[in-house]
């Protein structure tokens, strides 16, 4: 289950300029998501649901999040499956809007 508390928090800009989380930051909130892992230095989940309607549900809810807190993931659809990754730009690494996002995804599917 994923942490509340990163779910009820919005992403914040970040400057220019700003550094990437320390890998300490990235393992501590590692482990507050869960089955997340980092994969080429992006933050990443794949997704699997029973159908391709469910998987588009779900592409669409987290395209809504993604506008909402203007942070955005790249998305590989499959028929029954969505892998997210997320990295910020601005940093170029992870920062803490990453995992904030990734918890908002990961309620999307929590029973």
């Amino acid at each position: 289950m994923c942490d509340n508390t990163l779910v009820m928090e919005a992403c914040r800009p970040i400057p220019e300029g700003a550094s990437p989380l320390s890998d300490h930051d990235v393992h501590h909130l590692l482990s507050h998501v869960d089955d997340w892992q980092v994969v080429n230095g992006r933050l990443e989940k794949t997704y699997r649901f029973e159908n391709h309607y469910q998987t588009m549900a779900f592409v669409n809810a987290v395209a809504w999040i993604s506008h909402r807190e203007d942070h955005h993931p790249e998305m590989i659809v499959g028929y029954d499956s969505c892998t997210l990754r997320y990295d910020t730009h601005t940093v170029k690494g992870l920062s803490r809007n990453d995992f904030l996002c990734a918890a908002k995804a990961d309620h999307l599917v929590e029973p």
